[in-house]
């Protein structure tokens, strides 16, 4: 039996204390809130159980840590057993409000065959996102702003799976997310396929909510951003190519790998290859990786 509520999916890794701060402060209507833990240690799972009791959340565990994707997935399964018609998709590190959540609730409902995404600001108030852009003759992502008046067909307009809302209906013509991207990039390739099918792209920039950007990846020094985050972007730019583009674009992707690789790498600024150099081997070994994949896909089509 389905009711109007919308599920609540967030994937925990070591972020208790996260959530406890961001989704465990608020009690929104019209929602079902499902929590998939996947697995960090034991006493990270016996927080977040802990916690899921006490503020009577569905809590889905995971028997290892397979990645956002699958988190999600399973997130999601659950929600529609719950009898969900709609599911927003919430990073720990996000705060949503009573009131966007019931916002994006609500449009989710009237326009089905949308995803829709509010804009998030920082822990000062900045823009941090309203909309991001894939350049399909490069694999370089941007601002959506950055992309107007590009000719039709040369840029994918995609919306963060930080805060993600998405109908049951659209969820089941796309399948769900990918899951061997195991971290970044899952949304890209889910807006790809939403709008491969005439989904549309929604940014409510009368909805805001607060992005503590990095804050489920650990301590940081500056800009710097961790060595998963480097190896996962780098890796997979060429496995959303080799997925989802035809033999002249990967090609394209391919020889611009080390030259975007080291773009991905500065996000983070120069000074953190001087403090921590091993982020540099970890940007580069994603971008060997990409390369290889994308170098088995040119060989697939060639042959083909």
């Amino acid at each position: 039996m389905t009711n109007t509520s919308i599920g609540i999916v967030a994937v925990n890794f070591a972020a208790a204390d996260l959530l406890r701060r961001t989704l465990g402060t608020i009690r929104p209507i019209n929602a079902e809130v499902v929590v998939v833990d996947n697995l960090s240690t034991m006493d990270e799972r016996r927080a977040i159980t802990d916690l899921a009791t006490d503020r009577a959340w569905n809590l889905v565990l995971m028997p290892d840590n397979r990645g956002f994707g699958p988190g999600v997935n399973a997130g999601v399964a659950r929600a529609r057993e719950l009898g969900c018609q709609s599911f927003l998709l919430l990073n720990p590190d996000v705060e949503a409000s009573a009131d966007v959540i019931e916002a994006l609730r609500i449009a989710s409902r009237l326009e089905p065959m949308a995803l829709i995404s509010p804009r998030t600001v920082d822990l000062e108030g900045k823009v941090t996102f309203s909309g991001s852009s894939l350049n399909l003759r490069d694999g370089r992502t941007g601002s959506a702003t950055r992309a107007a008046g590009s000719p039709p067909g040369t840029h994918l307009i995609w919306l963060t799976a930080a805060c993600l809302a998405v109908s049951d209906q659209l969820w089941d013509r796309v399948g769900g997310l990918a899951e061997d991207y195991f971290m970044y990039w899952e949304d890209v390739d889910f807006n790809y396929r939403c709008v491969q099918v005439g989904a549309t792209t929604i940014l409510r920039d009368d909805l805001t909510v607060m992005h503590d950007q990095g804050g489920t990846q650990g301590p940081r020094h500056g800009r710097a951003k961790s060595a998963l985050y480097y190896f996962y972007n780098a890796r997979n730019r060429m496995l959303f190519a080799a997925r989802h583009l035809d033999r002249g674009p990967v090609w394209g992707w391919w020889w611009r790998t080390p030259k975007v690789t080291w773009e991905i790498l500065l996000r983070g600024g120069r000074r953190q290859l001087v403090d921590r150099p091993s982020l540099l081997l970890a940007a580069a070994r994603g971008g060997l990786s990409g390369m290889v994949i994308g170098a088995k896909a040119l060989t697939r089509r060639r042959s083909s």
